[in-house]
């Protein structure tokens, strides 16, 4: 029987002290414990070998021999191992198997793991006391970890682990109709005001905006017959005429500027409604004037002149504006039913047309390069322009 670690500590000791006051080597001898009489050979020839080879060192190693540590004591005691298991079920109580069970301890990198068995059962054995962490996974649940202590000896049995069911996380991206994002840019383009209050519906500050439906096309031109400025604008044209006699068949007074004041509006009503919603309608073309805003000053003067002639068309080509050009001619011609006599004609109609055209490419100018700083409540997204 080996030396307790309290004997051999102590024999040690009394050996070295006796050996370093040059005692006599029997006295030595009867230090070492005799725990044993079938053990005396034995520490007799280790003494013959420390006499023989005159070392110290070697009693010292001799008798540590004889007295092994307590941490190796320890390494090979099976009895400070323990165990951990458990059961791995889901929010119903049943059991999950083939669930991953992952040990860590602190402080480790190497990793055990196994599964849980058909009755969602697990068992870790022969693992040595300290803190641990279970990690559970398995297809359809959550991650799950479980931390603890394993103390000495012990074997765990933890409470059973309740996986829940994965969230799953689903991204819908809604992409809104052409219809719905034209609504959207529409509302903004009823803002438009010059100054703040002069109508200014038909540009379109968005390079890439959506073409307008039918619909959106009538709303837009009754939005722009029907606002107070537009009467106001007709009215003021309608008195200029009469202060210098424009179409005298008309006569003079509250008589002669009612019928000028109607004829303008009427003017007005039809170019819109013919140009600006009913021919784009059928031509399927886009009625609004689209600012560019970019280039040199001869480019955008060139695409400001050209636009009273071409348009985008619903499919966003450039085409030319048949529903404008069409439009201005069904406007002058339906304008011979009320004008006076001498102020009727072919020719007057295709006078009437030209002017019309000329007057939308200096509006055009005046829109890319005037109107533009002029207008108020601009959608938010489009940068200004010096």
């Amino acid at each position: 029987m080996a030396l307790s670690d309290r004997n051999c500590r102590r024999a040690t000791a009394r050996v070295i002290s006796l050996i370093t006051t040059g005692e006599n080597p029997d006295k030595v001898f009867t230090v070492i414990p005799r725990t044993d009489s079938s053990r005396r050979p034995a520490t007799r020839f280790i003494w013959a070998l420390i006499v023989a080879t005159g070392s110290l060192a070697t009693l010292i190693a001799a008798l540590l021999l004889c007295c092994p540590s307590r941490a190796q004591a320890q390494q090979t005691d099976p009895q400070s191992s323990g165990s951990i298991s458990g059961t791995i079920v889901d929010q119903t109580g049943a059991a999950i198997a083939g669930a991953k069970i992952t040990l860590t301890r602190e402080g480790q990198t190497s990793k055990q793991e196994l599964q849980s068995g058909d009755d969602g059962q697990f068992s870790f054995a022969g693992i040595a006391p300290g803190p641990f962490e279970l990690t559970i996974t398995s297809a359809a649940f959550a991650t799950h970890s479980y931390a603890g202590v394993l103390h000495q000896g012990e074997i765990s049995v933890i409470p059973p682990i309740t996986l829940a069911i994965a969230s799953e996380v689903t991204s819908v991206t809604v992409t809104p109709s052409q219809t719905e994002l034209a609504e959207v840019q529409l509302k903004d383009e009823e803002k438009q005001r010059v100054i703040g209050f002069i109508p200014n519906f038909y540009v379109s500050y968005v390079p890439d905006a959506a073409p307008l439906s039918p619909r959106q096309k009538l709303e837009l031109a009754w939005r722009t017959t029907l606002d107070p400025v537009t009467f106001g604008i007709n009215a003021a044209v309608a008195g200029l005429e009469q202060a210098v006699d424009e179409y005298p068949g008309y006569g003079q007074g509250a008589q002669g500027y009612g019928k000028r004041y109607g004829a303008a509006y009427a003017d007005s009503v039809t170019s819109t409604f013919i140009g600006s919603a009913i021919l784009p309608s059928l031509f399927k073309q886009d009625p609004r004037y689209f600012y560019k805003g970019t280039g040199s000053t001869a480019s955008r003067l060139a695409y400001a002149l050209a636009n009273a002639v071409i348009c985008k068309g619903d499919n966003k080509r450039w085409q030319p504006a048949y529903s404008y050009l069409l439009g201005d001619l069904a406007a002058s011609g339906i304008s011979n039913l009320y004008y006076p006599e001498k102020s009727r004609g072919l020719g007057l109609t295709f006078e009437n047309a030209a002017i019309g055209i000329g007057a939308t490419a200096a509006g055009n100018v005046l829109q890319e390069f005037i109107v533009r700083k002029l207008t108020w409540s601009l959608p938010h997204h489009v940068p200004a322009k010096s």
